[in-house]
């Protein structure tokens, strides 16, 4: 597996520049991934979505359904992709560390 440097740290991502694990990401990491996913700010709404996907991952050992996601965090479907806009699974789960979802997202 490949590795990417975040700040001075070497993380372990899969092909498609995934962490292979959730339990080595730092904050540092969304800024990285936020980045190459071409997202210039990460605000408060980001971090809403971060954090819950991080919560559920943690709890259920996968990322939500996309429609729990927008429902427990108020986050209308549409402003998901406006804030990710490579989608919650791309974009979302990557910034969070979470493995490449294999599901519907």
């Amino acid at each position: 597996m490949p590795f990417v440097e975040i700040e001075g740290k070497q993380v372990e991502v899969d092909e498609d520049g995934f962490m292979t694990d959730p339990a080595a990401w730092f904050e540092a990491c969304a800024y990285y991934f936020a980045k190459g996913e071409g997202i210039e700010q990460l605000t408060d709404d980001h971090w809403k979505v971060i954090n819950y996907l991080k919560e559920y991952y943690a709890t259920n050992g996968i990322a939500p359904m996309i429609r729990k996601l927008c429902k427990e965090t108020g986050i209308p479907l549409k402003e998901i992709y406006e804030l990710f806009p490579s989608g919650p699974a791309k974009g979302a789960c990557k910034l969070g560390g979470l493995p490449k979802p294999t599901g519907c997202v």
